[in-house]
């Protein structure tokens, strides 16, 4: 009888530890960039914390002498910082000036849905039916959500639009720096693509603080030292750590906990009142989102097991 090796292997307990340690810090971004934004000008949080991040990356690259990419590989981490570094930071500061964490959660829940789109388009790949039927009941039902979030039907919000762009933003760079860590490593490509979006962030970061100086409180100034250092740094070595060890189908399902730990916070942290249609709409999207993961899965397992059925000739 054949067994499924990628259950039983020993490292899939210390791949989702690792994968679990990654999204735990990156579920504390949506919340702490909400506090963030209320003192300092969220152009400032975006491109800042992106700063911070790319000086770190540039002391790790030259600490353990990381070989310059080559050739292509600069525009495909171009790609992923347009994505990860520039668009989803921004985006998401701009959103969360009017949007609560809460609702931000939710909408960001169509994230791993998102990114297993981007994958299969980027990979050209050909998932069954069921994959984008699942991947498009996902989207409306984000959408859904953000029209009657607040008790009754009205146009998409200015800061909806927003999230929705952060969450193709992310998506596209996930795929992209999913791809090119193969070739040049995983945290590596996270700190290539900061050092690399650093001049436009810096210039972006110098003039925030010359027009709008920044002030803020210690909750201000801790949320932003955790977005640099945390949400844009050192989680992505425990996240992508996690999708190294492996298996990364299984491993990459465990983003779906993260918008339920986001709302947790929200409620913990800014004292957020979680709504039943929060948390129905949360669950539901959540739902698709996984759905649509474990069928993009599903043809690559399928295939195997055929293989390993399949008699010698």
């Amino acid at each position: 009888m054949p067994t499924d090796l990628s259950i039983r292997s020993p490292t899939l307990g210390r791949g989702l530890l690792w994968g679990m340690l990654g999204v735990t810090a990156f579920s504390f971004t949506v919340p702490f960039t909400h506090v963030a934004v209320e003192t300092l000008s969220p152009v400032f949080v975006g491109a800042g914390r992106a700063v911070v991040a790319a000086v770190l990356a540039a002391i790790a690259l030259i600490a353990t002498r990381q070989p310059l990419p080559r050739g292509r590989q600069w525009v495909r981490l171009a790609i992923v910082a347009a994505g990860v570094v520039v668009g989803f930071p921004m985006l998401t500061s701009l959103a969360l000036t009017t949007a609560d964490a809460s609702h931000g959660a939710v909408v960001i829940a169509l994230l791993p849905a998102a990114t297993a789109v981007a994958a299969v388009v980027r990979g050209r790949e050909r998932p069954a039916r069921s994959f984008w039927l699942a991947a498009a009941l996902g989207a409306v039902a984000a959408l859904a959500f953000a029209v009657v979030h607040g008790g009754g039907f009205a146009p998409l919000q200015g800061s909806d639009l927003l999230l929705l762009g952060a969450v193709v933003a992310a998506a596209i760079g996930y795929a992209e720096g999913g791809m090119l860590s193969r070739e040049l490593g995983s945290w590596q490509t996270v700190s290539w693509a900061l050092v690399l979006a650093s001049p436009l962030m810096v210039a972006l970061t110098a003039g925030s603080a010359l027009t709008d100086p920044p002030t803020a409180p210690w909750e201000g100034w801790l949320s932003f030292a955790y977005l640099s250092v945390i949400s844009m740094f050192l989680g992505f070595f425990a996240w992508y750590r996690g999708l190294a060890i492996g298996p990364m189908a299984q491993v990459s399902q465990v983003q779906l906990v993260q918008p339920v730990l986001t709302l947790l916070w929200a409620a913990i942290i800014l004292r957020e009142n979680i709504t039943a249609l929060t948390v129905v709409g949360g669950f539901v999207v959540i739902a698709c989102a996984g759905f649509a993961v474990r069928t993009r899965a599903r043809p690559d397992g399928a295939v195997a097991r055929d293989r390993t059925r399949a008699p010698a000739r």
